[in-house]
């Protein structure tokens, strides 16, 4: 049986469009992630960026990679349904940490989260991968959007970087192009979406996000994992998250010191 936030339905839609809702996955711990947001952002890591251009209005914050230091995080990650859930979405025995992200958009952001997909950014290729994208605020005209069937074209879309608009690697004929799903009339996927709930969806699930014109912040958190079928792949050039250091070699399952098993399934 699945966990009792999912029916069967939710399962194979997710196999199918490689995107589902869940709702009330973090319910339980909102505020504690609100904290943890808090705590990020006045300590932020390595890896923050502030994804605007001079002149252009808002703010548009991010960071990731900081679990292992931000207790709340490590709490959320440990206490909530999330990790259960994502077994059943991926039909996996269990399922392996790979990273944290914050993403805020202040009052006023009009800059929308460019189409990507988060695979060609990653060193880690896999039928069996999840990220959660949970609001820590009600988003109704702010919400992400993601292309249903995506996670299954025959070719990865070319990853770019969000500020230069530049290919991420050098060799972008290996991939296609970024499409625009509204003027292709592609089917997008997007839900009104209180605090705590939370968008599943494939590691190549093609997604963005509106600008944030509204009166209120829109604080998400995002919580990447893995299943069983997932090993580390080489890519040509500097990964994102890059985890400098890591000494896997390709085929290889991500060593577990660094990516832990944060939940099995019992016999």
């Amino acid at each position: 049986m699945p966990h009792p936030l999912l029916t069967q339905a939710d399962i194979d839609t997710y196999r199918t469009e490689g995107v589902v809702l869940i709702r009330g996955l973090f319910a339980d711990q909102v505020e504690a992630l609100r904290a943890g947001i808090d705590r990020n952002m006045a300590d932020p890591g390595p890896y923050a960026a502030e994804n605007l251009k001079p002149g252009e209005g808002g703010r548009f914050f991010d960071d990731y990679c900081n679990w292992t230091r931000i207790p709340e995080f490590q709490q959320v990650i440990r206490t909530s349904p999330a990790a259960e859930v994502a077994a059943d979405l991926m039909g996996s025995r269990t399922v392996q940490m790979f990273h944290d992200h914050v993403l805020v958009k202040e009052p006023g952001t009009s800059k929308p989260t460019p189409w990507h997909q988060d695979g060609p950014y990653y060193f880690v290729e896999g039928e069996q991968t999840v990220s959660f994208w949970s609001p820590l605020d009600p988003v109704t005209e702010a919400s992400l959007r993601c292309v249903a069937g995506s996670h299954r074209w025959p070719k990865p879309v070319l990853p770019k970087r969000w500020l230069a608009d530049t290919s991420f690697y050098p060799n972008p004929d290996d991939y296609m192009p970024v499409p625009d799903p509204d003027a292709e009339g592609m089917v997008v996927r997007e839900w009104a979406m209180k605090p705590g709930d939370a968008v599943a969806f494939d590691y190549r699930t093609l997604h963005g996000a509106r600008g944030n014109e509204t009166a209120n912040r829109r604080r998400a958190f995002s919580l990447r994992l893995l299943g069983d079928d997932t090993r580390y792949v080489e890519r040509p050039g500097r990964t994102s998250p890059p985890y400098p250091g890591h000494d896997m070699t390709p085929g290889q399952k991500l060593r577990g010191d660094w990516f832990p098993v944060i939940w099995t399934r019992s016999a």
